[in-house]
């Protein structure tokens, strides 16, 4: 804080000390008490005064705020998106569902779906294409969390879907516009620099990182690798509008954000699963279930740190996730992919969770 110093009594202490010095300015004169009131404010003003001085640098604003200053680099946060799939209606043939029809899935906090176009049941069942109401990735459920009608057609039908919802992204966070602010401040993009290509994929809603091979299949040739907000792989929908974004057609005639003459290839990083086997000793009345999951929780962190930044696995690491669950007296037999080493991820991979399997030591006779 700039204005700590600035409290009620030191401001109060200077009101009295400027007072005629003539004049009674004891606690309880007149000049005391009708001073005291207005210090207490001066305090409060003091205290805005340093928020406000807060406000003014990106690394200590926050919301609305933070928008405004990195509107200065003419940066704007991404905004949510809108989960896209299909559902499947079954039903009397010949009913119609109109355009803007809601579905929903089940459960306390429910995902609203609208569809896309007007169907009608043929064969006992029509599939129609599907958004969320509400941006986010709330909106990406699994496959069969679709199961409710909202409206007229609900007990005349049902739905299902048969397949993963994908696209939906929360809104950008305040900390993933401060980054960017910072990668434009401190990485000068010019003339389609390096620098240039890795800020237009950061632009692109549900991408947290990215990086940029110059010259990577020849003259002219850039590739951009993506990883998503979970450190992990984007979806198909992110990765293709980041392409059309930079070079929808990518043949030099620099129709995105791509200058001319450079054709850019733009990708999901490789996913490198990280299979993980473990017998494990637990305290009195643990199960293998809750461990397994926290021991998820855990290395799915580790592996997160490690996107982009580390390309070493390390098993020692994974150990000390084990070890940092509480239930877990000890451990024995870890092997990471089917072994004891650590684990090398190339450039352009993510190393991500794949199957844990944890075994309960049994305690000998």
């Amino acid at each position: 804080m700039a204005y700590e110093t600035e409290t009620q009594a030191a401001i109060h202490g200077r009101m009295l000390d400027a007072s005629p010095p003539d004049i009674d300015k004891r606690q309880g004169s007149v000049t005391y008490d009708l001073t005291a009131p207005a210090a207490i404010e001066l305090e409060h003003a003091y205290v805005e005064l340093d928020a406000v001085l807060n406000a003014g640098f990106a690394d200590t604003t926050y919301g609305a705020l933070l928008d405004r200053k990195a509107r200065e680099y003419g940066l704007a946060r991404k905004p949510a998106v809108k989960a896209i799939g299909s559902v499947t209606f079954s039903g009397p043939d010949g009913t119609v569902i109109p355009a803007g029809t809601v579905v929903g899935t089940s459960g306390e906090t429910p995902v609203y779906y609208v569809t896309l176009a007007a169907a009608t049941i043929a064969g006992g069942s029509v599939t129609v294409a599907v958004e969320a109401q509400v941006g986010g990735a709330r909106g990406n459920v699994g496959a069969g969390a679709v199961n409710t009608v909202i409206g007229d057609l609900a007990g005349i039908l049902t739905v299902t879907n048969a397949s993963y919802f994908e696209g939906g992204v929360d809104a950008e966070s305040d900390a993933s516009l401060l980054a960017r602010y910072f990668e434009r401040a401190r990485r000068p993009a010019t003339s389609g620099n390096a620098n240039q290509y890795r800020q237009w994929a950061l632009e692109i809603p549900g991408v947290s990182d990215a990086r940029v091979y110059p010259i990577w299949a020849g003259p002219g040739t850039v590739k951009v690798v993506l990883l998503d907000d979970d450190k992990t792989a984007p979806d198909p929908t992110v990765v293709n509008a980041a392409q059309t974004y930079i070079d929808p057609t990518q043949d030099g005639r620099g129709l995105g954000a791509a200058p001319i003459g450079a054709i850019a290839t733009v990708t999901g990083a490789v996913e490198i699963p990280i299979n993980i086997t473990v017998n494990v000793t637990l305290a009195p009345g643990a199960t293998t279930a809750e461990v397994k999951a926290q021991i998820e929780t855990g290395v799915r962190t580790y592996l997160r740190s490690l996107a982009f930044a580390d390309p070493l696995v390390r098993v020692t690491r994974i150990a000390n996730v084990i070890l940092d669950v509480p239930p877990v007296i000890d451990y024995e037999n870890l092997t990471v992919n089917g072994g004891g080493g650590n684990i090398a991820i190339a450039d352009g991979e993510v190393a991500v969770l794949g199957e844990v399997i944890v075994t309960e030591a049994v305690a000998a006779v």
